[in-house]
């Protein structure tokens, strides 16, 4: 599937806004657009409106900062959406798409994941949504229908995007999976952004699109968002009803990578989590984890996931 440009991203959000929501005054002409003109939108961002044209048009090579943060001005894009037209602008019209190495955690990210224990669920995701590391308790609590040790081996391992919306079993595990399901989508279009050339990102929108059907619609709405705090409601097959609250630690070593922490939102959700991790331990064993060192001479490693698992991250 091809990603998005600067010229489709922007020609979207300039249907968005209306002349009425910067204050523009259109004297009753008639309008044959739903948003702002081309030229209204150049004249606000101080630009000329042949220019504006071609970077809509993809054909105006790369635009300065300062011309990006204009119209994200006159756009109202928010903190995510503006970095999210950062992006596009600094990437090719056409990039040429690459295959990368197989992620693998960080040591230090893994040390850290160590160190928490059972005492709470926690996830290392790479930076498609691979699960690169999970405890005992993360696993127990998003994906126990999937072998444990799934994330040590790249070809099998977990993708939280295929299982959200390609495997029952963990939909129906989210009571909350429409709210969820946006904030998805939104966090992989900023992905998206950031490496426009990742070929196995492509791939991965593309058959998330044709498989599945909220997939495509959210995807059509153009929403961008960053993923960094928010609320689960979960329904466990063992447990019972889980509320828990995410929160996702980024590491300078590994700016792919998130390790996401999963706290409980009430006291019968903590008591549900207190359950799962005492079980985890009794369970006993490490989880089996690829602690191979990167080679710092490959680009920005991800791994091309072929089986629809992961976690509800």
């Amino acid at each position: 599937m091809e990603l998005e440009s600067l010229g489709t991203f922007l020609k979207a959000r300039r249907d968005r806004v209306t002349p009425e929501h910067i204050g523009l005054r259109t004297y009753g002409a008639t309008r044959r657009v739903p948003g702002l003109r081309r030229e209204e939108l150049a004249q606000l961002a101080g630009v000329s409106a042949g220019y504006y044209t071609r970077l809509e048009q993809d054909q105006a090579g790369t635009a300065s900062a300062q011309v990006i943060d204009a119209i994200a001005r006159v756009l109202r894009l928010d903190a995510a959406e503006t970095a999210h037209l950062h992006n596009l602008a600094g990437s090719p019209a056409t990039p040429r798409l690459t295959r990368a190495e197989p992620e693998r955690a960080h040591p230090r990210v893994l040390a850290l994941l160590d160190a928490l224990g059972e005492s709470m669920p926690a996830v290392i995701l790479g930076r498609r949504g691979d699960v690169l590391a999970w405890n005992r308790t993360g696993h127990a609590l998003f994906a126990d229908h999937l072998d444990v040790a799934a994330p040590a081996d790249p070809a099998v391992r977990p993708s939280v995007p295929r299982m959200f919306f390609l495997d029952p079993l963990s939909r129906d595990r989210h009571r909350n999976w429409s709210e969820l399901a946006r904030v998805h989508v939104a966090y992989l279009r900023l992905t998206a952004g950031r490496y426009p050339t990742d070929a196995h990102l492509a791939e991965l929108i593309g058959e998330l699109a044709m498989r599945s059907t909220e997939f495509a619609t959210l995807w059509a709405e153009g929403e961008v968002a960053d993923c960094t705090v928010g609320a689960m409601r979960l329904h466990h097959p063992t447990v019972g009803d889980v509320d828990v609250d995410y929160q996702v630690w980024l590491q300078p070593d590994s700016p792919d990578h998130r390790l996401e922490v999963y706290t409980p939102r009430d006291a019968s959700s903590a008591d549900a989590l207190g359950l799962l991790g005492r079980h985890a331990v009794r369970a006993g064993g490490a989880v089996s984890v690829d602690t191979t060192p990167p080679v710092s001479s490959q680009p920005r490693a991800m791994i091309d996931s072929a089986t629809p698992a992961g976690t509800g991250a």
